[in-house]
This record gives C-alpha cells, structure tokens and sequence, in this order.
C-alpha cells in the first residue's frame, strides 16, 4: 500500500529528526541518504512496497559521490593549503582513503572506467565492508535510540520498509538538498579544513558539480554528435550549454545520457521544466542511437553513463508531474498537460 499523506509526514518528520538529532561524526550519513533516494528512483517504485538493496550496490554509490572529493582541493588563495578534505572529525575517512589509493594505482582511471578494472572488485567490497558496519549500522540513530524507520538488515543487504521507496521518490529533491547542505557544512565545520578552505565559497561545486572542463569535454562530444544542432530547436548552435534533460533542480546527479546540447535561448526558456513529448521521445531515441558513443563521451570527462538509470529518473519526473498537475516545456511561452502519453512512452 502506498503511504498515506499523514504517513508521509510522519517519514518527514523523522527525516528532519535524523539531521536534528542523529551522530554525524563522519559524512557517510549524508551519502547513505542520497544513495538511498537515489537507488530508489533509479531501481525502485510508487508500489509501496519493500525494496532491497545490497551492499555492493550502495558501496558503488559511495564510490561515484567520493570519487570526485578523493582529489586535493585548492582556494588558490594565499594562505591556505591543497590537500584531500578530511570528511571525518578524526583520521580521514576509510572509504576516501581507499579510493584515494585505488587512484593512484590507477592514475588513468575515470569512474566510469574504473568499474572495468580487475581491482574495482576489491574497492567495492573494501567500500561496501566500511558502509555496513558505519552508516548503515547507525544511521537510524536518533537522540540516543534506535528507530528502524527507514530500513532493517538482512545478510549482504537492506530492505526499505514498506512505504520508504515511495517516501525517498517523491521527496528525493529535498533529500538531496539536506544531505548535501549538511555535508557542505560539516566538512567546513571540521577544523582540520580550516587549512585547506580559508574562506572558501564554491566548495559544494567542488564536491558534486560537474567541473568546467569535463563540461567542455561533454559539449565538444555532443557537438560532434548532433553537427551542432539544439537538441530542442534543431537550430545549428555554435556557442552552446549543455543542459539536463531532466532539469538538476528536479535529479541533482549528472549521468553523461542526460546531458543534451542546447541553444542557449532555448536552455534559459526551458530552465527547470520538464521537456514535452516530442523532446522527450526524441530523447529517448537519441540515447538509444548514441548509447555507445554517449559513453565514450562519459568516459572521458570522467562522467557516469547508464541510459537505464536515465530512463528510470525520467519515468519517476514525469510520473510525479502528472500526478502533480504539471506542464511539460514545448519551446518559449509553450507548455502541455503531462499525461498519461509521457509514461507510456517511457515503458
């Protein structure tokens, strides 16, 4: 059974408890929550029902948001020092420690290209040992109690309690902004930072944007994919945005197949609204066309490509604007009703 509204507010209420009163000596916290709602769109649904997730899985998650923050940082900034930012009150982080390691054995890897390696295997079950016995073992710890609202344990794997997938999907956008507003503000809280950060203010883009130059990466490979025309407008484009398919207010995750070259016009037009269907059925016939190139282009900048993880997210926006009402972006000033022709297309 799908949750009720008074049950949705009960799991908001002890969402907002968890950040109020549980333990975050380490940022893993903040991590697990993202890879769970994660995980619930890209695998789960609106049933209600319990979901399963395994170690090994949710370990891979943990690699693909670390991975970025396993490189120094730097302020550029006279007076402070380039180094890994410490995510834990004490010693670095076991799970940053491992993957530092694992990259330095492997200098030429991108994530997308470590999970090919023989020794990936080793990084995920090192990861996945170190989230089992960490966050999972104490995330559900609130103002000294536990409370198994969100999951139980069962060998090598969680199960979400009824109602918690539904609850993760359709709250996933605010999930994602407590997590990362919180994790942003115990790493610079952590006094072992302060020679790191100074006065820094763009470290949430360091830790979860896509940097500048794997963006110039991307758009030179949609370029030549799409002859420099606007995804959206099928002009010819020469200065160009990559834009989210599915807008990053609504999915904060960069996956390469959800990129797309736009016009600029169109980009700020469209700005956080879902495209209507003729884009979204082109889309979908884009990122079967081009999968493998798609990834290749991932590759290279060093972002995660996986086309169904992409249709699953799309499934779950445009499932939750249809229930919701929304409108669909058609082109400047254009709109449509999402209806049930989107989720249809999507199956």
């Amino acid at each position: 059974m799908k949750p009720s509204p008074d049950e949705q507010l009960v799991f908001l209420s002890k969402l907002q408890r968890l950040f109020a009163e549980g333990d975050f000596t380490a940022t893993y916290k903040f991590a697990l929550l993202i890879a769970l709602a994660d995980l619930a769109i890209e695998i789960g649904d609106d049933s209600g029902r319990p979901l399963q997730l395994g170690h090994r899985v949710i370990a891979s998650k943990f690699i693909e948001m670390y991975w970025q923050q396993s490189v120094p940082y730097s302020t550029g900034r006279t007076g402070t020092a380039q180094d890994v930012l410490v995510q834990n009150s004490g010693t670095q982080a076991a799970i940053i420690t491992a993957i530092v390691r694992f990259r330095q054995q492997n200098p030429a890897a991108t994530v997308q290209s470590a999970k090919l390696l023989p020794s990936y295997l080793a990084l995920i079950l090192t990861v996945g040992q170190t989230v089992s016995a960490q966050p999972i073992n104490y995330l559900q710890n609130l103002g000294g109690i536990t409370d198994q609202f969100l999951y139980e344990r069962t060998r090598g794997a969680i199960v979400l309690k009824p109602g918690v997938a539904f609850c993760l999907r359709r709250f996933q956008p605010l999930v994602q902004q407590l997590a990362r507003s919180h994790w942003v503000g115990h790493i610079k809280r952590n006094r072992l930072n302060s020679p790191i950060l100074g006065q820094a203010d763009d470290l949430e883009s360091f830790m979860f944007a896509t940097s500048r130059h794997a963006l110039t990466i991307i758009g030179a490979g949609l370029k030549k994919l799409t002859n420099s025309h606007c995804f959206y407008c099928r002009s010819t484009v020469q200065d160009a945005d990559v834009d989210h398919f599915v807008p990053f207010s609504m999915y904060p995750r960069d996956l390469m197949h959800n990129f797309v070259l736009a016009h600029p016009s169109c980009n700020r037009s469209k700005s956080d609204t879902l495209a209507a269907l003729p884009h979204l059925e082109r889309w979908l016939a884009f990122i079967t066309l081009h999968d493998d190139s798609l990834n290749e282009i991932g590759e290279a900048a060093g972002r995660l490509s996986d086309g169904e993880s992409c249709r699953s997210v799309a499934g779950w926006g445009y499932a939750n604007a249809m229930s919701s009402g929304g409108q669909a972006w058609l082109k400047s000033n254009a709109y449509q009703p999402v209806n049930q022709n989107y989720l249809d297309c999507l199956e």
